[in-house]
């Protein structure tokens, strides 16, 4: 019997949160790579193009994609190089900065949807309707307690 099957549950749950996350970047990265895009500019650009109805400002990108401002930024800031975002001083207050997606980058997304569905279709192959559900329900718990973790420990 091997070592990873001796584990709990929960210990295997919790190792293959970081495995899925590594296999799935490594695999996109392998895709995207011919569109000259990495996983982290091609998700920035799919929760601004899904999650917002107006551009939204790099605050409330990072708290959607759970990052930092920082590290949003960064990756806004290469999106731009390429043509493909705009970082837009807001109207109302000049210190808040705006992340609007260029018609380049609309192409390029309508591409990408393409490959996203095909890669996303073979990633859940053979799982059936109710694992998914279940599987959800786990994640969103999951999700949950990590944002209580996150609050907890900045208000330290």
């Amino acid at each position: 019997m091997k070592k990873v099957e001796k584990t709990s549950d929960i210990q295997y749950l919790f190792g293959a949160l970081f495995l899925i996350a590594n296999k799935v970047d490594t695999l996109l990265g392998r895709e995207f790579k011919k569109f000259d895009i990495t996983t982290k500019q091609w998700f920035l650009s799919i929760v601004i193009d899904n999650l917002f109805d107006n551009p939204p400002t790099i605050k409330e990108a990072a708290k959607e994609m759970g990052s930092s401002h920082q590290n949003v930024k960064q990756v806004a800031l290469k999106l731009q190089e390429k043509d493909l975002l705009i970082l837009d001083k807001d109207e109302k207050d000049a210190r808040v900065t705006r992340l609007k997606l260029t018609e380049y980058s609309y192409n390029l997304l309508t591409k990408l949807r393409e490959e996203g569905n095909t890669f996303i279709e073979s990633l859940f192959k053979g799982i059936g309707k109710d694992e998914l559900t279940t599987t959800r329900k786990v994640i969103q718990k999951i999700i949950l307690n990590a944002d209580e973790m996150d609050m907890k420990n900045n208000n330290v």
